[in-house]
């Protein structure tokens, strides 16, 4: 019989404490949609300014107000005592000197191109936050939502303001490619982000058009052009909204509703 005592004695061998969750701060607004989604609210200390922007979340504000946001400064961030940093490709060299200085971990995230390695992402930011599980069932979400259409591809054109186009080895590119749409950029003769002049747009317009700017809204020279507008009795202007063009992860999935919606509309 095991003595009172010796249970005692024997009970932290055979019960072990659960890893406290890592303290994240996130000066990435693409990032934090992910933790949205995977972290757990209570270990997010510090979320990116932009994703207090309503121009620029990806994330409700509801959401993205609940937390402290920074400019990624490095005062601002080693403040907030983070056990690690998660981020995009672009840090400021004094917040990754004052991090390593601290060892303190930041990872940082290249602009994903492509659906595959968007869910890469989900998956490594999951896992760092401690909640892999969460990352696996965000991905098949995405992967689900992404998958390719079997229709016949019509040619399609994302037009952003001033003129800016995705082309090959975007996202968008390939997000448009699985909604059953050919990205006519290449047509044009476009590289991988470049500027169609609005002369060469109504020259020879494809047949489906995504246009960012907002219904009823003429703010920007180029997408609330009255030509622009005039297109839409010869083909599909349709609109598509930026925060749609912001971020990978679980944006894919709204993006890829939105335009499956609009190749619905759009006879083969």
């Amino acid at each position: 019989m095991i003595r009172p005592l010796s249970l005692l004695l024997a009970a932290p061998a055979l019960v072990s404490a659960a890893p406290r969750l890592p303290r994240v701060v996130s000066i990435n607004p693409c990032v934090d949609a992910v933790l949205a989604r995977v972290a757990d609210p209570a270990q997010i200390v510090g979320i990116s300014h932009y994703s207090q922007d309503i121009r620029a979340t990806s994330v409700p504000l509801s959401w993205s107000n609940r937390f402290k946001a920074t400019s990624g400064t490095a005062e601002e961030v080693v403040a907030l005592r983070p056990d690690i940093v998660l981020a995009g490709p672009h840090v400021e060299p004094a917040t990754i000197a004052a991090l390593k200085r601290l060892k303190i971990a930041l990872v940082q995230y290249p602009v994903a191109e492509s659906v595959p390695e968007s869910i890469d992402q989900v998956r490594a930011i999951a896992t760092a936050t401690g909640h892999a599980a969460r990352g696996e069932a965000l991905a098949a979400r995405i992967a689900a939502a992404a998958t390719p259409a079997r229709v016949a591809p019509v040619g399609a054109l994302v037009w952003q303001g001033g003129g800016l186009v995705p082309g090959s080895g975007t996202l968008t590119d390939d997000l448009l490619k699985r909604a059953g749409f050919r990205n006519m950029s290449a047509t044009y003769g476009l590289k991988q982000w470049d500027v169609l002049p609005l002369e060469y747009l109504v020259a020879d317009p494809p047949r489906v058009l995504l246009s960012t700017a907002p219904e009823g809204v003429q703010d920007d020279r180029m997408t609330g052009h009255p030509a622009v507008r005039r297109l839409a009795k010869h083909i599909t202007v349709a609109p598509y909204p930026t925060r749609l063009m912001n971020c990978g992860g679980p944006t894919i999935i709204a993006a890829m509703a939105r335009l499956r919606q609009v190749r619905a509309q759009v006879a083969s």
